[in-house]
């Protein structure tokens, strides 16, 4: 399948220095970031560095090392924000939106880690 990746977009631009954002975390294939509208008392953005739209274009196209990278980052941030519970949280939620019926508003592929209070179903019958 072929992805048309957008350079424009706002996580590009961010990757690029075009934007500032509060960097939690960064490693040679992955950035970690504060949502500029968290949800939760712990909401943190995992991204790839790569032009990646979403998660099974990062999952198919992305190189192991990518992908060894972004999991194991997401892991450690868990851990460090201290919302896994092996580290004394109760757990956290990690969420990737896809397309338009995932209601995917960056076309970037990015996780959300949130944490630090219940945070509810995930998903009413509407």
């Amino acid at each position: 399948m072929a992805y048309a990746y957008d350079d424009q977009n706002i996580f590009a631009k961010i990757l690029r220095g075009e934007i500032p954002n509060r960097t939690v975390a960064e490693t040679e294939h992955s950035l970690a970031f504060q949502d500029i509208r968290p949800q939760a008392p712990v909401h943190v953005l995992v991204i790839p560095k790569g032009a990646y739209v979403n998660f099974d274009h990062f999952a198919a196209e992305a190189s192991d090392a990518e992908i060894l990278d972004f999991n194991r980052l997401a892991a450690r941030l868990c851990a460090e924000l201290g919302v896994s519970p092996g580290a004394g949280d109760a757990g956290y939620r990690m969420i990737a939106n896809s397309g338009q019926h995932g209601v995917q508003e960056v076309p970037h592929y990015h996780v959300h880690i949130l944490g630090g209070r219940v945070l509810g179903r995930m998903l009413s019958r509407d």
